[in-house]
């Protein structure tokens, strides 16, 4: 018997499915626990494509719309990917709110559906498969809610994750190669994903893992990795590393005005709410317990990303596509545990899990869904508690504002016109929302827009916004407010509270070169 068969029936053996089937022959595919977990997947699915139009385009959306209008290899922001499907989604649905939101909501059902998988993969039966995949839910939920990178970071996380299961179920070493490709596109998704590449790295030094590095399969999968994040790379070094600059910049932001204030390893029982007991009881399982050696290395997988981003004061939430494994794990553990006990004491404890998790889904969707009408006090409460859902108002009124004060300038000044911006947000709706008023493209120096220039000519006249009074006056010889900006459902967001006035000006005091390298600004 070779090392690789040796290896496979421990692992078999370890996990206890030689003695314990993951479930008994299903009479029906439609009914079997692979189908199961589907439907659940599908069913977040099809809440979020419910629910998505509720509102209107998120800030953040606004920038990600008007990317996936100019696809490259690279962003000041963000990698190419998340833009990449924005692209495909105008392709398919236009500019449909619930169809530019789709792909994240499917990448985050796929989500689902791995983690339930990885508890397969570990030994668990259908109870176990859906108590991981309802654990993961919440994040789920939230991040499937708008068109952002970090729903397809945490896909790629949880893919990554999935693979390195596999490779530690079957013993088969080519799986190295999908772990190399899970870990390049979740680099071309987002950066973060180089802190679970070490956390992957350093659980193959600490584990028995090791013996494949002297395996050709491990190194074609770093070779994988490497070709596929290749084409941004080569963005980034023709574009002086400017990703690197955003994210020193956006780190020290962060750290001046408290957004990494406090300690990352606490706040991690909030992020994951009252599914905590569920990732600590799969940490313990996969690094103490015997039964569990095979899958060893996604401990050390968790806790040296984990170090790392304590290290790296990064935010709370940077983690949290490192749980859907522990909670396989987890749910694997508690089954076993669950079925030993007295059946009065396994029911209360199973009734006790889902209440718990039915209120982490409960709290996360009054948070994170669109789920109250406009102006009830559900939504007012909602707007409140989570602000995001605020900045999802006042867009196509700020443009109708901008055409209005276009319509009243004089023929000359209307010939020579730009619209200057002073954040993504602005600039994404005026592009997006614009020509349906004839008006230009918005200029502005923020990220990527930065970079798309000033045109040639350059305005003579310009409407500005986001931008306050002393900036202008230093840089203008004469401006003067036009407009108030607002939303209709006097939802207090950014714009409405601190971006209000929109100014006409002229005489711009600098050349348009030393303006424009002077207005580069990263958020």
């Amino acid at each position: 018997m070779n090392d690789e068969s040796r290896k496979t029936e421990s692992a078999a053996a370890c996990s206890g499915s030689a003695r314990h089937p993951v479930s008994s022959p299903p009479h029906s595919r439609w009914s079997s626990d692979s189908a199961i977990l589907i439907y659940f997947a599908l069913a977040t699915l099809v809440a979020h494509c419910l629910t998505s139009n509720r509102y209107g385009f998120h800030r953040d959306e606004l920038a990600m719309l008007d990317d996936a209008r100019h696809l490259a290899w690279g962003y000041v922001a963000y990698p190419p990917i998340t833009p990449f499907f924005g692209r495909l989604s105008l392709l398919l649905f236009g500019t449909s709110l619930a169809g530019f939101r789709f792909f994240s909501g499917l990448a985050q059902a796929a989500a689902l559906l791995l983690t339930g998988l990885m508890a397969r993969e570990m030994g668990g039966r259908r109870a176990a498969q859906l108590v991981a995949a309802a654990a993961t839910l919440p994040w789920c939920l939230a991040l499937g809610s708008l068109m952002t990178y970090s729903s397809f970071d945490f896909f790629f996380w949880v893919l990554a994750a999935y693979f390195v299961v596999k490779r530690l179920k079957t013993g088969d070493r080519r799986w190295w190669l999908a772990i190399g490709a899970a870990i390049g596109l979740g680099m071309m998704a987002k950066y973060s994903m180089l802190f679970f590449a070490a956390g992957i790295a350093a659980a193959v030094l600490l584990t028995d893992l090791r013996s494949d590095l002297r395996s050709r399969w491990l190194w074609y999968g770093v070779g994988v990795s490497l070709v596929i994040f290749l084409p941004n790379l080569l963005w980034e070094a023709l574009h002086q590393f400017i990703s690197l600059d955003f994210l020193i910049h956006i780190h020290a932001r962060d750290i001046a005005i408290g957004r990494a204030k406090g300690f990352f390893f606490p706040g991690q029982f909030q992020i994951t709410m009252l599914a905590f007991p569920l990732w600590l009881a799969g940490l313990y399982h996969c690094l103490v317990r015997k039964a569990a050696r095979p899958f060893r290395a996604l401990g050390w997988m968790y806790l040296v990303t984990l170090v790392l981003f304590i290290a790296g004061k990064g935010r709370l939430y940077y983690l949290a596509p490192g749980y859907p494994m522990l909670y396989a794990a987890g749910s694997v553990w508690g089954e076993r545990w669950v079925a030993s006990l007295r059946l009065g004491w396994a029911w209360a404890l199973r009734v006790t899990v889902v209440m718990l998790l039915a209120i982490d889904l409960a709290v996360m969707a009054m948070f994170a869904l669109p789920v109250f009408p406009i102006e009830s006090q559900g939504f007012k409460s909602q707007i409140k508690a989570d602000n995001a859902l605020a900045e999802e108002f006042g867009w196509q009124e700020l443009v109708a504002t901008i055409a209005k004060i276009r319509d009243g300038l004089s023929p000359a000044d209307r010939a020579s016109l730009g619209i200057l911006a002073g954040n993504y947000g602005e600039a994404g709706a005026i592009d997006l929302y614009g020509p349906r008023y004839g008006l230009p493209g918005a200029l502005s120096g923020v990220d990527s827009y930065w970079q798309r220039g000033y045109g040639n000519p350059p305005p003579q006249t310009l409407i500005v916004v986001g931008f306050d009074r002393d900036f202008l006056a230093g840089n203008f010889s004469s401006c003067r407010v036009a407009a108030l900006n607002g939303n209709r459902y006097q939802v207090p967001n950014e714009e409405s509270l601190y971006h209000r006035e929109i100014y006409v000006c002229r005489g711009l005091r600098p050349s348009w070169p030393a303006f424009w390298k002077a207005l580069l600004a990263f958020a």
